[in-house]
């Protein structure tokens, strides 16, 4: 697919925009060989002076700066006049204070320009370093293939990464892997298992995915705080703090995705920490809700591992960013602490949550929907806007650690519980809760 098939696969109003005309040698800065005749060559078959095609766009309802890659030029490779165009792409969205989306289809660094064809790399850097400072959306869609310095700059630098199926991502193009490697870790599909880009798309839901991620991306000045979602059950109070533990562990208590489903028209989800690491036990994303864009991040009951708390940072931090409201929705009997989780950085991975949350100047809404064990609860929890359900505990540590930890037997687990003061209505009397929320919303104002 040409780029310019590539744009209008996804939009029909496109305007070409083009950098300032410089000098072009006629065998590049190294005095290649031949170089002139491939550039001609390459001109005649696709009918682009360069590797990439930029200009305004409008996707859906929404504008954008577009840019895409002509695989047909020289394998989409980058050299000194693709940097000019990569940079003027950049730079036209941060002065019509637009998101970029870049369609890419790239072998790399263009070899006939050598060095001069690897530092175009640091220009693009710079330029998506001044783009995301001025608090413009990054978008690129992976096409096949996406691989060397465009797929490390480019593609894998945006904020939201989708991909074509079966595409070939990687920074190691075919012909330079090891002999031997597993070819799916340069596929599409095996990057998102690996947390490396968020989203597969079939080319024909890419016109509205996009359309639904500028929607979403979108934020308002100032950002009003993410609205507490209401309960979806109704048990009523704990009396005792037991009685509070059995019923934030009861299979049948709503969830995550039951409580993001009520809330939001429709989400779309940024998967893995871009480390190479995924936790299905949380999930992020931004969303619309009552037509306002929302960044979530949800634990689903389950003990959540560093990949799950650098994804949450990395949603939070890009939510900061864009001002978006955040909502987190915290149920986790702790975080993980199996001796994989510990080699993978379970310790700086909570603390970099904890820090996100900390930094954010958007707000931040924090529902307590099951269990809250421990810091690995707290570190995705609003210090001073949490709320939680009837059917929730929050707690320093679960009753049973807490009366092995005290030497205490199981027949004392119940009493440790009510002396942690763990139930919601507790809670909200110690002033680390403002509410306990029911079906119609907040129902308990702040005791502080």
């Amino acid at each position: 697919m040409s780029a310019r098939d590539a744009i209008a696969g996804v939009t029909a109003r496109f305007t070409e925009h083009r950098p300032a005309a410089r000098p072009v040698l006629p065998d590049g800065p190294l005095g290649w060989s031949g170089y002139a005749e491939s550039r001609a060559r390459a001109a005649e078959r696709t009918g682009e002076e360069e590797s990439v095609v930029y200009g305004r766009a409008v996707v859906g309802d929404r504008e954008c700066v577009l840019a895409a890659f002509e695989f047909g030029f020289l394998g989409g490779s980058l050299g000194g006049h693709t940097g000019d165009r990569l940079e003027a792409a950049y730079a036209l969205a941060g002065e019509l204070r637009l998101p970029l989306v870049s369609l890419v289809a790239t072998g790399g660094s263009r070899m006939q320009e050598g060095m001069i064809a690897l530092i175009q790399l640091q220009r693009v850097a710079r330029a998506s370093a001044r783009l995301r400072a001025a608090g413009q959306a990054q978008i690129s869609v992976l096409r096949d293939p996406a691989t060397g310095g465009g797929w490390a700059t480019v593609g894998a630098g945006a904020d939201v990464v989708l991909a074509l199926p079966g595409a070939q991502i990687g920074f190691a193009g075919s012909r330079v892997r090891p002999v031997g490697a597993d070819p799916y870790a340069y596929t599409a599909e095996g990057q998102l298992a690996a947390g490396q880009i968020d989203a597969v798309v079939a080319p024909d839901d890419l016109p509205g995915v996009l359309s639904r991620w500028l929607t979403a991306l979108t934020g308002t000045s100032p950002a009003q705080a993410a609205p507490v979602p209401g309960a979806l059950s109704d048990t009523g109070l704990p009396a005792t703090g037991w009685d509070a533990v059995e019923q934030a562990r009861a299979t049948a208590r709503p969830r995550a995705e039951a409580y993001l489903d009520a809330y939001f028209e429709y989400r779309m989800p940024l998967n893995g920490d871009r480390c190479g690491g995924r936790d299905p036990g949380l999930l992020c994303g931004v969303g619309l809700h009552a037509g306002q864009p929302v960044a979530y991040a949800a634990q689903c009951g389950t003990a959540t591992r560093p990949a799950g708390y650098r994804t949450a940072a990395r949603v939070i931090r890009l939510a900061d960013r864009l001002g978006l409201p955040v909502l987190t929705l915290v149920d986790t009997p702790g975080a993980a602490n199996d001796a994989e989780a510990e080699r993978a950085g379970a310790g700086a991975a909570i603390a970099d949550a904890f820090a996100a949350v900390a930094a954010a100047r958007v707000p931040v809404t924090t529902l307590v929907i099951g269990e809250g064990g421990s810091g690995g609860a707290l570190a995705l929890a609003a210090p001073d806007n949490t709320h939680v359900t009837q059917d929730s505990y929050f707690s320093v540590i679960a009753p049973e650690l807490a009366a092995a930890i005290l030497k205490r037997g199981p027949d004392e687990v119940r009493s440790t519980a009510d002396q942690l003061r763990l139930r919601p209505q507790d809670l909200v009397e110690l002033g680390v809760a403002r509410s306990v929320v029911g079906h119609a919303g907040p129902q308990a104002p702040t005791t502080r």
